[in-house]
Parts: structure tokens; C-alpha cells; sequence
């Protein structure tokens, strides 16, 4: 069992509850989360690029301490009416998302734009289908970014008022995992893949996190398997999946190839232990015994 997965004390707990029928699943709320990469000095090298990351702070609810990639929840008001659009068209998402609705698919992806603003103060928009946004970082941008968070602006009315298309073409969508049924916060969260834009850089203005990093995927996955860093089982698999890529462009290139089947964690009992597993990430099953509380062992 790598030593950097985040397992908080009350899962065994809640597992026994769920296998007892004494818990009953919340419904996932839909979030998206970004995977910004950039060249070092510009360009890929042997190494290949880095990705942004962010430390969640401590007293966070959910994931406290975990180093994750920016994104969140949807806004609802982002499924209220169609916006300034630019790529692939909304049927295409859709499809490629795994969602019954253009609006749904538009919500989906608007979140994933306006998380990595809000959380790093980077925009995968434009003036035109070809054109994207420079620097973010004056005083009036900071103030669209403050309201966004507030959720005193809509995504829709934010990019309105600056006469912005979202430039869906600068994501490429990667994961889709789900949170398992015995978390009391659940989401069902698409992972994306883009490019840091020329001119702009990121900023450490998340209010949930204390920490941000630009890491080699291998590095942040190496510090995961020593217990250096600590992750949840999405944030280290997608870390895993960027490493054969030796630039951020060839990783966005890719992003069509990767499989969106919703990864779910099961847990079940099995003779005197219950069993937690995501199918297809043998690495992170872990196994506790059915009587007691605690962690248990690997």
C-alpha cells in the first residue's frame, strides 16, 4: 500500500454502516478539476512538463491536507443558458462527457474554466475562437475573480461583460471518478487536461488551499509512494497517466484516447475484514478489520 493515500479514521465506520444498511448514499454533486500543465522554460524537455497543484488546507472538510489539482462544483446558473463557445461543439461534449444534455455538458466544462480561475487565477477564454486572454492579474480582473467565488457573477454574465468566448478547445477531458457511496460529501468529478496560456501564470489565491507547486507528475508521484505527499486515489492515478508525455501539448493531444468510465470505490465484506477497492486501481485496496474502529492495515 503506498503511504501518501488520503484514508480518513471514519470510513471503516461508515463502510460497516453502509454494508448494515444504516447509511444511506448521498447524491454525487457534479465538479470538474483541471490538470494546468506547463514546458519548462517554454518547452518539453527529458523531463516533460510540470502540473499545478494545490496543498488543501488542513481544516477542509473534505480532503484536508491532500494535494489535488484545482476544479470544484458546478454552478447551477451554468446550465441556465447557452454562453460565448469556441471548439468542439457542445453534442460532441456531451458525448465525450458521458451526460444526457448540452446544457449539462456546457456546465460540466464551464466549471473546469472557472475553477482554474478562481483557484489560479488562469483563463481558457478569448475574445475569439483563435485568441485567448494575457495576463489576468490587474486589479479588475482580481475583482471578477473575487465575485465569481462569492457567487455574486455568474460564469455566463462574467464572460458577457468582457466580451469572452470559453475556449473549450484548450481542455481535454482525461478521468472521471466518483466519490465513494459512504462519504457524506460526495462528488462525481470529470478530471481535464490543459496548457498553461502564453502570457499568463498562476497565481496562489485559492481560499482552500496553503500551498501551491508546479511538479513533475513522476516527482509528485514519487513523493506520494515515500509518504512525502499526501493524495486521494484520482490525484495520484492521473499523476501516473501524464508521465510517458513529453510535452503539455502532447498530453492534450491525448486526452481523446483516455477511458471517462466513472471509476467508484466498492467496499464489501470478505470473511473477517471489509474490503475497500476502486475497480481497475489495484494499488489503493485496503483492507480493515470488521470488528473495532480504526485505519486498519494494508
Amino acid at each position: 500500500m503506498s503511504q501518501g493515500q488520503w484514508y480518513p479514521p471514519e470510513w471503516p465506520d461508515r463502510i460497516r454502516a453502509l454494508a448494515a444498511g444504516e447509511l444511506t448514499a448521498v447524491t454525487p454533486r457534479r465538479a470538474a478539476t483541471v490538470m494546468l500543465l506547463r514546458d519548462p522554460g517554454g518547452r518539453g524537455d527529458a523531463s516533460g512538463p510540470v502540473v499545478h497543484m494545490l496543498r488543501r488546507r488542513t481544516s477542509m472538510a473534505f480532503a484536508g491536507g491532500a494535494y489535488a489539482y484545482p476544479g470544484g462544483g458546478v454552478d447551477p446558473r451554468d446550465d441556465d443558458r447557452l454562453i460565448g463557445w469556441a471548439g468542439p461543439p457542445l453534442e460532441q461534449w456531451a458525448a465525450r462527457l458521458g451526460v444526457a444534455t448540452v446544457t449539462e455538458a456546457q456546465a460540466v466544462v464551464c466549471a473546469a474554466v472557472r475553477e482554474t480561475f478562481e483557484e489560479a487565477g488562469v483563463l481558457l477564454a478569448g475574445p475569439t475562437a483563435t485568441t485567448v486572454v494575457g495576463d489576468t492579474t490587474g486589479e479588475d480582473w482580481e475583482a471578477d475573480r473575487e465575485a465569481l467565488v462569492a457567487r455574486d457573477l455568474s460564469f455566463a454574465e462574467f464572460l458577457d461583460r468582457r466580451g469572452l468566448v470559453l475556449r473549450s478547445d484548450l481542455l481535454g477531458a482525461w478521468a472521471r471518478w466518483i466519490t465513494p457511496e459512504f462519504e457524506p460529501r460526495r462528488y462525481d468529478t470529470w478530471f481535464f487536461v490543459a496548457a498553461l496560456p502564453e502570457g499568463q501564470r498562476t497565481r496562489d489565491v485559492s481560499t482552500e488551499a496553503d500551498r501551491t507547486v508546479w511538479i513533475a507528475p513522476a516527482e509528485a508521484a514519487r513523493r506520494y509512494d515515500a509518504g512525502e505527499l499526501l493524495m486521494m486515489p484520482p490525484t495520484v492515478t492521473t499523476l501516473r497517466a501524464l508521465t510517458p508525455y513529453r510535452t503539455a501539448a502532447e498530453a492534450l493531444g491525448a486526452a481523446d484516447g483516455q477511458d471517462l468510465t466513472p471509476v467508484l470505490a466498492q467496499a464489501r465484506l470478505e470473511g473477517g475484514e471489509l474490503v475497500l477497492s476502486w475497480p481497475g486501481h489495484d494499488e489503493f485496496t485496503k483492507h480493515v478489520p470488521a470488528a473495532g474502529s480504526g485505519g486498519g492495515g494494508a
